[in-house]
């Protein structure tokens, strides 16, 4: 069960350290072409608050069981991923977007599953 922990962590990680670092540093004019919802229905502040709780989520994945510090954390960070996403694909279908709605399904149900693989680190 750890090393499935540490396939969907670090397959995880990856996408939101790189998700979460555009939002932080990118503008609205270059995140309204693949984010139409950036500064529309959320304000940039909101979003680059976003972006800071994907980065921190993806640290709270890999940092934790990696240094055998304060291993909880990694179940803690699961969690709110998968919060996270439940709250997007609200957005997304608000929004009539399905694609991006199976995507938050799929990366809701990834980080739901890490929290479970969690429990065994």
């Amino acid at each position: 069960m750890e090393i499935a922990y540490w396939i969907v962590a670090v397959l995880l990680a990856v996408f939101y350290l790189y998700a979460g670092a555009m939002k932080v540093v990118r503008s609205q004019e270059q995140l309204q072409p693949m984010m139409g919802w950036a500064g529309t229905d959320l304000p940039m502040p909101a979003v680059r608050f976003i972006g800071v709780v994907e980065v921190l989520g993806a640290l709270g994945l890999v940092l934790p069981p990696l240094t055998g510090i304060a291993v909880g954390l990694a179940m803690a960070a699961a969690i709110g991923l998968t919060v996270l996403q439940v709250l997007a694909l609200r957005v997304h279908l608000r929004r009539g977007e399905q694609r991006e709605s199976s995507m938050n399904a799929v990366l809701a149900l990834l980080a739901a599953l890490a929290a479970w693989f969690a429990t065994a680190l």
